[in-house]
């Protein structure tokens, strides 16, 4: 099954590292039945859309949570710190077999069973440069926009309107260099 889990540069750095990717809770998205059900209409690929799109948003509570955690540098400190990385959305496509749908949390949300190795993964989108405004403004409100705030769903929703780049796993080392 094709799922779609939230990531953050960081994330993608340690992933690029040691060629496996660790999902936060095992937490993922995709397309799901009951998110087949959740919509009137629309094909494979618009739902797939969606669960990427939710993925993304779930990247901005990650970026909110790094935001917030020790370790943030520019890159110069001591080692064992994290480099500071522009502020971005990031979903790793995948396919993993063994997934446990979870709709007690959403209609497209599903558990992998464990780490995912670099061979499962088929693609890696992130956000380009000209989002970024928009994702910082994002992840300062998103909580406030997942408990209805009119404001903070304005907000969230001009992140959204940024399309995320698409990488194949081989421009992986490429990409974290160029940042």
């Amino acid at each position: 099954m094709r799922v779609y889990l939230p990531a953050t540069l960081a994330m993608l750095m340690r992933l690029n590292e040691v060629g496996e990717f660790t999902p936060i809770g095992g937490t993922a998205f995709a397309l799901t039945p009951a998110l087949r059900e959740a919509y009137l209409s629309g094909d494979d690929e618009e739902l797939s859309e969606a669960a990427m799109r939710e993925a993304a948003r779930a990247s901005l509570r990650l970026l909110a949570a790094e935001a917030d955690g020790p370790g943030q540098s520019d890159g110069s400190g001591p080692a064992g710190e994290r480099p500071r990385f522009p502020p971005r959305r990031v979903v790793v496509a995948a396919d993993v077999d063994e997934v446990k749908p979870r709709p007690d949390l959403d209609a497209a949300v599903v558990k992998v069973p464990g780490p995912v190795p670099l061979s499962a993964i088929a693609s890696v989108h992130v956000d380009v440069s000209d989002a970024e405004d928009a994702v910082r403004a994002a992840v300062l409100v998103v909580d406030a926009a997942d408990l209805g705030d009119e404001d903070a769903e304005l907000a969230v929703g001009d992140v959204e309107d940024f399309d995320l780049a698409w990488y194949a796993t081989q421009e992986l080392p490429f990409l974290l260099e160029l940042l």
